[in-house]
């Protein structure tokens, strides 16, 4: 059913093994229709420093719902393991995050390159001039909400895939040491239940809010203001203020914000007909996928 939710927020996520991703962008609005507005950070976020800020919204109890562009969880279903033929492959989602944290305490930034490293687990992905030998033929295994992006006209990449500027594996394996460490104070849906108060973390897909707002568009990237602007009405939000500089990271924060904001009250995107409890408990869910 439809969530009480009195203020909205994007992050834009990064797995670029670097201090401050430029990739990373936040977004924050309240309910209503005025614009969303990008959150600075003095010399640019780093994971850390957004690990922190949602650490700070759940400590201050804000009713706050909370979209992270990445994927909570890997496919399961399909294999029923995240990493089959190895016998340390983790068993849930929290399972599965608490194992990239463990294989990754000691790496700066967030990142999760030690995971990668892993023997057994190597296997299982598609590395830049090296694929793995348990990478199936052809574009990879794929979690079941992905088969519902891919029949609402979007384009999914396997979490196993490391190789493009599309791929979501490393930004992933980062964000679940962020959603291990929050483990116990921000829960996140569809692994966890929805609170009657404080924030929620749900993973969105950025692409969708866009070919939302305008089916008929070519590409879903938006790079300059009159764009952003006819895309924000579409989900009842007023202009934004003018940006210093449109980025790709700034405007789908900025949108998928006010489309988070519009849809939020569905009942329908809380109760997706595809969603098992099995399927909540190991590969989680994009909420706005059918």
């Amino acid at each position: 059913m439809p969530h009480g939710f009195d203020e909205f927020a994007v992050i834009d996520w990064s797995g670029a093994a670097v201090a401050r991703p430029p990739g990373l962008a936040l977004a924050h609005a309240q309910a209503g229709v005025a614009a969303p507005r990008l959150v600075a950070f003095p010399g640019g976020w780093s994971r850390g420093a957004l690990l922190d800020w949602l650490a700070a919204q759940a400590a201050a109890g804000r009713r706050m719902l909370i979209g992270l562009d990445l994927s909570a969880g890997f496919p399961f279903l399909d294999a029923a393991a995240y990493f089959p033929g190895w016998n340390g492959s983790p068993p849930d989602g929290p399972a599965l995050w608490a194992a990239v944290e463990a294989h990754c305490a000691n790496e700066p930034h967030l990142g999760a390159n030690a995971f990668l490293a892993h023997a057994e687990i190597r296997r299982h992905f598609r590395h830049q001039g090296d694929c793995g030998d348990l990478f199936p033929a052809g574009r990879g295994r794929l979690r079941v909400c992905e088969g519902g992006q891919a029949a609402q006209g979007l384009n999914p990449y396997s979490c196993f895939n490391l190789v493009g500027a599309a791929q979501v594996g490393k930004s992933s394996l980062t964000g679940m040491r962020v959603l291990h460490r929050l483990r116990g104070t921000l829960p996140v849906w569809p692994f966890d239940p929805v609170p009657d108060k404080g924030p929620l973390i749900v993973e969105i897909y950025t692409a969708l809010a866009a070919r939302t707002a305008n089916p008929a568009r070519r590409g879903t990237k938006i790079r300059d203001g009159a764009a952003l602007d006819m895309a924000l009405a579409a989900f009842a939000s007023r202009a934004h203020s003018p940006l210093d500089r449109y980025t790709d990271h700034a405007t789908d924060a900025l949108l998928t914000t006010a489309w988070l904001r519009h849809v939020a009250h569905d009942a329908q995107f809380w109760s997706p007909a595809g969603l098992s409890r099995a399927i909540a408990e190991t590969e989680g869910w994009t909420f706005g996928v059918n």
